[in-house]
């Protein structure tokens, strides 16, 4: 049996799309002045201000839950450790047990949800991003400390597992460092 053309090329376009961000919807064109009003959808408000963990605990909790998971597959799209993560899948699936929030199932979104730490004030349980298709905050991992990170590789590294933060390759790819602790 083979596969149709369309199914060839949704399959191709989602491995190409990785854990990257989806296109900003495009407003539509506005009513001529003497239109008729169309009803309108509710209005999704962005948070103005970033998300926090009502415990500042659950994010060392993230990170003894992603060391529970090294060594799960890799799938794309994945948000299960039964069936595979991917890099968001994963972090959004362990915020979501250890802290009962639900976190977007894309690493741009997680990252605008954060709060931006400098180096010097990361902790075990922030989260790190990297640029690794050529967009920032395309790939993600959890901040372990020590220097290392949790996170679901790609299909070429196929599991779980840790990084180091200095290593050659992620040290000129990090994007972004952020982190969903309280902001006291």
């Amino acid at each position: 049996m083979t596969a149709s053309k369309p199914a060839l090329t949704l399959t191709a376009a989602l491995l190409l799309a990785g854990c990257g961000t989806l296109p900003v919807p495009v407003p539509a064109p506005a009513p001529a002045p003497d239109a008729p009003a169309a009803p309108q959808p509710p209005v999704v408000q962005t948070p103005t201000t970033a998300l926090q963990l009502a415990d500042d605990a659950h994010a060392q909790d993230a990170v003894i839950y992603a060391l529970g998971l090294i060594g799960n597959q890799y799938r794309f799209g994945g948000r299960n450790p039964d069936s595979g993560l991917d890099c968001s899948g994963m972090v959004s699936w362990i915020f979501e047990q250890v802290a009962g929030i639900r976190l977007p199932h894309n690493a741009a979104q997680i990252a605008r949800l954060a709060r931006p730490v400098d180096r010097a004030s990361l902790q075990p349980g922030d989260l790190v991003f990297f640029n690794t298709s050529g967009k920032p905050h395309s790939h993600m991992g959890i901040y372990a400390g020590e220097g290392r990170f949790i996170h679901a590789p790609s299909t070429r590294g196929k599991y779980v597992r840790t990084d180091a933060l200095d290593n050659g390759w992620f040290a000129s790819r990090i994007s972004g460092l952020r982190t969903l602790r309280r902001d006291v």
